[in-house]
């Protein structure tokens, strides 16, 4: 089962395109994606929803209050770096598009009003893309423990870390002891 997270501002949008992915086959070669879909008119709300789910790809609109659909899927990337990313705008402006190709790596940018076939026909790809992506990155990292290049120390560090960034770094204080919450001010007063 394949997840994905939509966000726009507009419901009407998000019900339909949830309507159109329950209900259309979403397909690429042979393959076949069964689709999950998770529908967010806050980019907010959106973005909590990847804190705590994976996600294998994130569809944002592009003009929506609070924030951008760049910031978002920048913001969600920076969650779930593998999962693929999508823009569905009907605001179409070359520097938006180079800014979300450049800062976020947007798979695809596709105009409101969509063609369904093409929504679906891009999905697919997109989906079969990160498939190949993540066998093909498993398929290295065994060749690298084969190797001796990799401990399993070490491919399950950077496991860890693909799933939950920054869970393998450890903040030392200056008198050794390891530091939970480094926002937190070292001389604070006892209440």
């Amino acid at each position: 089962m394949s997840r994905i997270l939509i966000v726009d501002d507009e419901e009407s949008i998000l019900k339909s395109l949830q309507r159109l992915l329950r209900v259309a086959p979403c397909s690429f070669g042979a393959k076949t994606f069964q689709l999950e879909v998770r529908i967010f008119n806050s980019p907010l709300l959106a973005l909590e929803a990847a804190r705590t789910e994976e996600f294998d790809l994130f569809i944002s609109d592009y003009r929506m209050p609070v924030m951008d659909g760049i910031e978002f899927l920048k913001a969600a990337k920076a969650i779930q770096p593998d999962a693929a990313r999508l823009i569905l705008s009907g605001y179409a402006d070359l520097n938006a598009l180079l800014r979300a190709v450049n800062e976020v790596g947007i798979e695809r940018f596709i105009g409101k009003p969509w063609n369904e076939y093409e929504l679906l026909s891009a999905i697919a790809q997109i989906l079969a893309h990160r498939e190949l992506q993540l066998e093909n990155r498993e398929l290295a990292n065994l060749v690298r423990l084969e190797m001796g290049d990799l401990t399993p120390e070490q491919l399950e560090a950077e496991r860890l870390e693909r799933i939950e960034p920054g869970i393998t770094e450890v903040n030392w204080g200056p008198d050794g002891s390891i530091l939970l919450d480094t926002d937190f001010p070292e001389n604070q007063s006892e209440v």
